[in-house]
């Protein structure tokens, strides 16, 4: 099987990265480079239409997409450690997680980086008050986690799961991107600091 993804600071392969890592499965990741946009050639979109990295190419030609989607492919085959949860509750509420994760946290952070930041100035048409608009939700959803981390280790509960990873990967590009956690959200940064020590942070 092929991984098809990118280096930091893309947070999308970085996901997929990590949960191998977790698991301690080696499987070198195949470069696509976004500053030359090969996600966007015709030979990558035969693998995904959408012209989006990571893709994962299984031996029968099969193509995955999506994060969560790739990551729960590889849980299936190898469910050890689980990242998933193990009982219904606890696969629910790493799914609900991961939902919040990606709209409440991931989607003003995107938006920012789509509308106001000047590196996609230079490739798309931008709103840039709308785009500046998204760093007070990226704040308010910021409050929210750290509310939500006063009583718990992790996103979901008391292991470490997907829903870390999602998170992890969201934090770090927006910070990266100039959206750095508040310095009154302790629980957050305390939780962001638990998993980085992990050495899957590394990957």
């Amino acid at each position: 099987m092929i991984l098809y993804g990118a280096p930091m600071p893309a947070p999308n392969p970085r996901r997929v990265r990590i949960f191998l890592a977790e698991k301690g499965i080696h499987l070198p990741e195949t470069p696509v480079d976004i500053m030359k946009r090969e996600h966007k050639s015709a030979e990558h979109r035969a693998r995904n239409s959408l012209g989006q990295v990571p893709t994962l190419e299984l031996d029968d030609g099969t193509c995955i997409s999506e994060t969560v989607a790739i990551c729960r492919y590889f849980e299936a085959i190898h469910p050890e450690p689980p990242l998933f949860g193990t009982t219904p509750v606890e696969k629910a509420l790493v799914d609900q997680w991961i939902r919040r994760v990606e709209f409440a946290v991931m989607g003003p952070v995107g938006q920012f980086w789509r509308h106001a930041h000047p590196f996609t100035a230079r490739v798309v048409d931008q709103f840039r008050d709308f785009g500046e608009s998204n760093r007070a939700h990226y704040q308010a959803a910021q409050a929210w986690l750290d509310k939500e981390l006063e009583h718990r280790a992790f996103v979901a509960g008391e292991a470490y799961t997907m829903a870390d990873i999602c998170l992890l990967s969201t934090v770090d590009f927006a910070t990266w991107i100039g959206l750095p956690i508040e310095d009154d959200a302790a629980n957050l940064k305390a939780w962001r600091d638990r998993v980085t020590a992990r050495a899957s942070a590394s990957a």
